[in-house]
């Protein structure tokens, strides 16, 4: 399993040694796993949660060391960097590389990425993207046997030493929603808390609803558990009369739907497993009946962030973000299933079963539009009708008119759909890798990861928490431009618009304007917003710190290298063991090349310009000498940015023509 022998860990500063900076000798004797990650990232903090059963068994052997390296501008803030590990539990050293020292080093193509050293100080494996937790623990299991038998395995404490813990009653607070039209007592999603906080109209905790340990428990406010709770949305009352709870809450890292009942707190799991979405998980479209015949808490969700009635649907829109997705729930029957969005990352506007997505994390239905926010493009978008659009009647995941079906809710067969297919598209935001805080109008302003946004009463404007810019900004629709309308906030993460103060205040700042609250989820708080003129601030344009692959136009290799773990095989028994999809934005900046093959390398023709290469590998593996082998299946996308030049152009390196993206190895 030796490669080559480990690079020095270099970074600015290192996070969770009590102020100790580590290096490989120091590391000497145990087994060591590199999770190259970023905060703004789902999948990363997929593999957070993947590597705790690894800490937790291999204590004595096993030293994970988080390299952090940065995809925004924000998340290059140390601050920042030392509140997310706190906010995500994460209980291991992290090196803060803003530079992409560490990264380079290893040679480091997506997040996130698993480096295994083995204890004598040598690179044993690699793995991208997540789903690895079965292929991690064998590689490790592996690495310790083999020290043990050569003599070189240290066992013994490491050299984590833990953050003090965040006081105050609130921490991360993530979304909120108010329960009364005036905002007298808001539920806030508490979400490094594990819980969810009802609040009064001066801030204060009227009760908790959780235990506040993580985990996934029904029952009653005290015996509850959630995990790391995120979106809020009530239920007409009407509809929660008939199915006995009032809220939905999006348990994010639960990857589940939950209910809650007010009069006594009493919680239940709606939908979801407790595990994320895997590929080979069935992924229904949302049609009729797509998912009538499977129990919800059956059918495996992805980091649903938020949640949002939508009276047109009648059902619970989710913002399914760990599959780039927008799901929907109907409460009575249980229907399940996707609304827009293919699974791949991107910013692709079109018929909702054709649009790309990049991590939804935001949700405000208005009439029948359904807008979101995508944080990895840093885009305000909305999923509309298409008269609204102008895209054309498909039904989503077939050609050709919906079908009705019977079963209804109120005897409407076409509950789910209506007539035609919704379309997504952008308002605001560029890619994946372009943001910034620029106000103006459409193609030219720019947000940074928003995560939170709120429909003006009355349809005049959306309001968006600009999380990674500190700032409130407003989408005019009637002008098409985005402004800014406060500054200085710390991560908000939603917004919540309440009815009009009569009285003298800080709401009351501009006439005709209702309350409006910010979720500072970084400074945990919740703060009302002064809504006065929209202030005058400098434009910030910015891009990814990880620099494009420099080409010449013509032909590149591309190459996804798989190696099974021990005790595994390529497992061909349904279909094609490995698998490759390629596509490019813009479309022409790939000629030759781009759709589905079942092998890991491909010839492509790239043409001049700039975008992004977008691969998709996926390859299949089962155990080895067992009656009934088990399937794993590991799967990443990337996302690399290209600048490709003519080919009389001198670029950095004229004779790298080869692109090589590690799946496993």
């Amino acid at each position: 399993m030796r490669h080559m022998r480990a690079r020095e860990l270099q970074g600015r500063a290192w996070i969770g040694t009590g102020g100790r900076t580590l290096t490989l000798a120091d590391l000497r004797g145990k087994v060591v796993v590199l999770d190259f990650w970023t905060l703004c990232c789902i999948n990363c903090l997929h593999v957070l949660d993947e590597l705790r059963p690894l800490e937790a068994k291999y204590a004595d052997n096993l030293v994970v060391i988080g390299v952090h390296s940065p995809k925004f501008a924000h998340e290059a803030d140390p601050d920042a960097l030392r509140a997310a590990t706190i906010r995500y539990d994460i209980s291991h050293p992290v090196l803060d590389d803003p530079t992409l020292s560490t990264w380079r080093a290893y040679r480091i193509d997506a997040w996130p990425t698993l480096v295994f050293i083995d204890p004598e100080g040598f690179v044993a494996m690699r793995m991208a993207g997540e789903g690895h937790g079965a292929a991690a623990d064998a590689i490790v299991a592996a690495l310790i046997a083999d020290a043990k038998a050569n003599g070189t395995l240290r066992s013994g404490n490491g050299p984590y030493v833990p953050l003090p813990p965040t006081p105050g009653m609130l921490a991360f607070p993530s979304k909120a929603i108010p329960l009364d039209d005036a905002g007298t007592h808001l539920l806030v999603a508490d979400t490094r808390h594990h819980s969810l906080a009802e609040l009064d109209g001066v801030g204060d905790l009227v009760r908790r609803i959780g235990k506040g340990q993580r985990g996934l428990v029904d029952g009653p406010p005290g015996i509850a558990r959630f995990a790391e709770p995120s979106g809020l949305t009530r239920l007409p009352e009407a509809l929660a009369d008939e199915v006995e709870y009032d809220i939905v809450v999006a348990d994010t890292v639960n990857h589940a739907l939950r209910g809650v009942r007010l009069g006594d707190g009493e919680v239940s799991t709606l939908a979801g497993t407790g595990a994320p979405w895997m590929p080979g998980d069935p992924n229904p479209w949302f049609v009729p009946g797509a998912a009538a015949d499977a129990d919800p808490r059956h059918v495996p969700l992805s980091s649903p962030w938020d949640v949002a009635w939508d009276g047109g649907r009648r059902a619970v829109v989710i913002a399914m973000a760990g599959i780039h997705q927008l799901w929907a729930f109907d409460p009575v029957t249980g229907n399940l299933g996707a609304i827009a969005g293919t699974r791949a990352e991107g910013r692709v506007d079109g018929p909702a079963d054709e649009a790309w997505l990049a991590q939804p994390s935001g949700l405000a239905v208005d009439g029948n539009r359904v807008w979101f926010v995508d944080s990895e493009t840093s885009s305000l978008r909305v999923l509309e009708p298409p008269e609204s659009w102008g895209g054309t009647a498909r039904l989503a995941g077939g050609e050709g008119p919906a079908e009705p079906t019977e079963g209804g809710r109120d005897g409407d067969p076409e509950r789910w759909r209506g007539d035609g297919e919704d379309a997504v598209r952008t308002v605001i935001g560029q890619g994946l890798f372009d943001f910034g805080l620029v106000d103006g109008p459409v193609g030219t302003a720019l947000m940074q990861h928003p995560l939170g946004l709120a429909v003006e009463p009355g349809g005049r404007s959306v309001l968006v928490a600009d999380t990674y810019n500190g700032a409130l900004r407003r989408y005019d629709f009637a002008t098409g431009e985005l402004t800014t309308l406060a500054t200085g906030l710390s991560e908000p993460s939603d917004v919540v618009i309440l009815a009009a103060d009569d009285g003298p205040g800080p709401g009351a700042g501009r006439a005709g304007w209702p309350r409006v609250l910010a979720v500072e989820s970084a400074a945990h708080r919740i703060t009302e917003i002064p809504m006065g003129e929209p202030l005058d601030v400098a434009p910030a344009r910015a891009a990814t710190n990880r620099p494009p692959l420099d080409l010449q136009e013509g032909v590149v290799r591309l190459t996804v290298p798989f190696v099974p773990v021990p005790g595994q095989k390529l497992d061909p028994r349904f279909g094609p063991s490995v698998e490759l999809t390629v596509s490019a934005t813009p479309p022409e900046l790939l000629t030759v090349g781009a759709g589905t093959t079942p092998e890991l390398e491909r010839a492509l023709v790239v043409a001049s310009g700039r975008g992004v290469l977008h691969v998709t590998a996926r390859a299949a593996s089962c155990d080895i000498d067992t009656e009934n082998p088990a399937c794993h299946v590991a799967a990443q996308e990337w996302g690399v940015p290209l600048r490709v030049v003519p080919r009389s152009a001198t670029v950095a390196d004229p004779a790298d023509q080869e692109i090589e993206l590690t799946l496993r190895g």
